[in-house]
């Protein structure tokens, strides 16, 4: 008898055993949110996992500056994630790569979303990622800075022009910097087109941004950065560093998605108190504001893309979207049904509060300007080579856009 209790336990251990190895082992990853949003990840991971019991579903964060590169060497290696975080800019460069499998969505799946971000994730009518996050971009500015500086803190900058201004003044005055603007990388581009200035032609084969206006818009730049209005990582770091030296109290003013308040926060309870949010100035030319939409694309080469995609979307469903936003107090859903929750509609005195108010108030003019064109990778380095000759001082302002307007146009 106790033999074969004993081989029933045995026998019960080893299926379980089997049961527990034969589980699917899947990954998701993100970008730059840990450690903020750990606990939400972790939510996420155990509710997929008790929905798909056999399912073993694994969080990895990557820094933003490292995804493409991670991700492009796991597709290589045949070992991609289930379904992969990237920015709108991020899945150009990637489905011209071929790195992003198409999804293949219904009728009812496509119309949980926005038809506008869903159409930011679609090339030549594939859909290729389904949107998750954005939010647009507000002025986080620091009550005591701008009180320094002699610039009243209930009248914040709303054009660009006093924006610059504003940022002057506080150099001028307090020996800190104004702002640092988000001009790295082909954030340009992004700019150009706030201004109201294209960037193509209307048959979308001829690159156009060399004109008096376009040169113009860069000069100012140039010339702050020359005049040292601007700090010197402002290239080299961008974002990254704006929020480390608004965070410091080092930074009269920071652009930002409101989601990075919280960073502030986080990293300086002091500095946060201080902070007040102000709309992102509007130039009137353009009134519009580029505002980056986050998604979830899957892999190429992923073993099961049924079960991949059936993650991609879970992960940005209505339930979870608005969890998202309850928990990121900042970030605004890309579907149809959370959107329209009375969470949106809260006040608050906080700068978390503001932003969130503030961003609610953009939304009519928040837009994906992220271009597609061919090449992008390499037509973007030569942007990106370019603009930051100018900035240096190593070409004029006219001629970088003219010899980016050229390589351009013999690529495209």
């Amino acid at each position: 008898m106790k033999y074969r209790a004993l081989t029933t336990l045995i026998t019960a251990a080893m299926l379980g055993g089997a049961a527990h190895a034969q589980k699917t082992q899947l990954e998701f990853w993100t970008i730059s949110l840990a450690p903020l949003f750990n606990d939400e990840m972790n939510r996420l991971v155990a509710q997929f996992e008790k929905e798909n019991p056999t399912v073993e579903l694994k969080w990895v964060d990557v820094p933003a500056t490292a995804m493409e590169q991670k991700l492009l060497a796991s597709v290589a290696a045949g070992r991609p994630p289930a379904a992969v975080n990237l920015s709108s800019d991020m899945t150009v460069k990637l489905v011209q790569q071929g790195a992003i499998e198409q999804l293949d969505l219904s009728a009812a799946q496509k119309k949980l979303y926005f038809a506008s971000p869903l159409n930011t994730f679609t090339y030549d009518g594939k859909v290729m990622g389904v949107p998750w996050y954005w939010s647009p971009k507000v002025v986080a500015y620091n009550t005591e800075i701008f009180r320094k500086a002699g610039l009243d803190p209930a009248n914040p900058p709303r054009t660009i022009q006093t924006l610059i201004a504003a940022a002057k003044q506080i150099k001028d005055k307090t020996g800190m910097y104004g702002f640092m603007p988000n001009i790295n990388g082909i954030n340009m581009l992004y700019m150009f087109q706030e201004a109201g200035l294209p960037i193509l032609d209307k048959s979308g084969s001829k690159a156009v941004f060399n004109s008096a206006e376009h040169v113009k818009l860069l000069q100012t730049y140039v010339d702050l950065y020359k005049k040292g209005y601007i700090p010197e990582d402002t290239m080299r770091r961008g974002f990254t560093a704006a929020t480390e030296l608004y965070s410091a109290g080092k930074l009269g003013m920071l652009i930002t998605g409101p989601q990075f308040i919280l960073r502030v926060q986080n990293d300086n309870k002091a500095i946060f108190d201080q902070t007040r949010v102000a709309p992102y100035p509007i130039n009137i030319a353009g009134n519009v504001i580029h505002t980056g939409l986050m998604g979830f694309m899957v892999p190429k080469g992923v073993r099961d893309k049924a079960l991949a995609q059936k993650l991609a979307l879970f992960l940005t469903n209505d339930v979870n979207q608005l969890q998202f936003s309850k928990v990121t107090k900042t970030t605004f859903p890309s579907t149809v049904k959370a959107s329209g929750d009375k969470f949106f509609k809260q006040g608050g005195a906080d700068a978390v509060s503001q932003g969130r108010l503030v961003a609610s108030t953009e939304l009519k003019r928040a837009k994906d300007l992220t271009l597609v064109y061919p090449d992008a990778s390499k037509l973007n380095k030569v942007f990106k080579d370019n603009v930051e000759a100018a900035m240096a001082g190593q070409k004029s302002a006219k001629q970088a856009l003219d010899d980016i307007v050229k390589a351009w146009n013999a690529s495209l």
